[in-house]
């Protein structure tokens, strides 16, 4: 007679094996290894700094200096802007009585507080360069320019926001609408790109940039259109309970998850890259490495194995910063 004790052990062992087998096929696979680097670079601590940073500089700048700008461009900032945080209807009529008009704003800040708000707004640029060092593992950076480098991100980022409201209001849903969504694409895969390797202090070759650019595009690209089916009740709900604050609250849930797409992004790019297969072959073409001549070596990865709490850990400074 079988003991039912023994066949349960053995049903366990059975599936552990199961497991461990699974997780070693996984852990072979690029996007373990994107895994593991998102890990390695505490994206839960380095994702809640970027969207942090994100709301209380770089979401201010936008709105400052929108209202300086003529009508047209500020129109199609706000365009851009509200596409993709996915608000529409109601939830974007609560989120605009949350703001002070553009004649309110210019009238409050002036110019000495436009430059005040541009250089306040470099620290959310501080931490995206910590993303992206951390995620190619480079070095410290004491590069002279560095903080006009952020600057140039923040007047590329607004342009590209100018730009993509223009296309949009052009007639995305016309018959023009599949021409001017690739068009889209190709913006944002390009300011990524551009972002990389501005972050990197041009460090890093611009074809081993690509797969990364193109990776936090089409991740940024979803997670808008995701935004859209659930934003709206977010905004409704929280403005509902909390009043103004609700609207913030929302704002932040929004930036939280964009800080984790371009997370995404960041750590595929080198994977992928860096990839002794096929894939990082074709990546790095006739190159052997992805750095560009003369640029320091990259540090060397974390010791034995990480897991999903390394994840929470408070990031060091270990890795360059601004």
């Amino acid at each position: 007679m079988t003991d039912p004790g023994a066949s349960a052990d053995g049903v366990i062992v059975r599936a552990r094996a199961l497991i461990a087998r699974l997780r070693e096929l996984g852990e072979r696979t690029l996007l373990w290894r994107v895994w593991e680097r998102m890990v390695e670079i505490e994206f839960v601590d380095r994702g809640i700094a970027l969207a942090g940073k994100a709301f209380v500089s770089f979401f201010p700048l936008v709105i400052v200096v929108a209202s300086f700008v003529p009508e047209s461009v500020r129109d199609a900032i706000y365009t851009a802007l509200t596409n993709r945080l996915g608000i529409r209807g109601e939830a974007l009529a609560n989120a605009r009585e949350a703001f002070a008009s553009s004649d309110d704003i210019r009238r409050a800040t002036g110019v000495l507080g436009l430059l005040l708000t541009v250089l306040f707004a470099a620290s959310f640029t501080t931490a995206l360069q910590r993303v992206y060092l951390r995620a190619w593992r480079r070095p410290r950076q004491r590069a002279v320019g560095v903080y006009a480098r952020g600057i140039g991100w923040l007047a590329a980022m607004l342009l590209f926001m100018a730009a993509t409201g223009a296309v949009r209001e052009i007639g995305g849903e016309g018959p023009l609408g599949p021409l001017l969504t690739g068009a889209l694409v190709v913006l944002v895969v390009t300011l990524w790109w551009f972002t990389a390797w501005l972050m990197l202090m041009g460090q890093v070759r611009w074809r081993a940039l690509l797969p990364g650019g193109v990776a936090t595009g089409l991740t940024m690209a979803i997670y808008t259109l995701t935004a859209r089916v659930w934003m709206n009740e977010v905004v409704e709900r929280n403005q509902e309970q909390f009043g103004f604050f609700g609207v913030a609250l929302s704002l932040v849930t929004w930036f939280t998850g964009a800080a984790i797409c371009v997370i995404i992004g960041a750590c595929a790019g080198p994977v992928l890259a860096e990839d002794p297969g096929p894939v990082g072959g074709w990546i790095r073409g006739r190159h052997t490495s992805v750095l560009v001549p003369g640029a320091e070596p990259s540090l060397p990865g974390p010791d034995g194995d990480l897991r999903l709490r390394d994840a929470f850990r408070p990031a060091d400074d270990e890795f360059g910063t601004l």
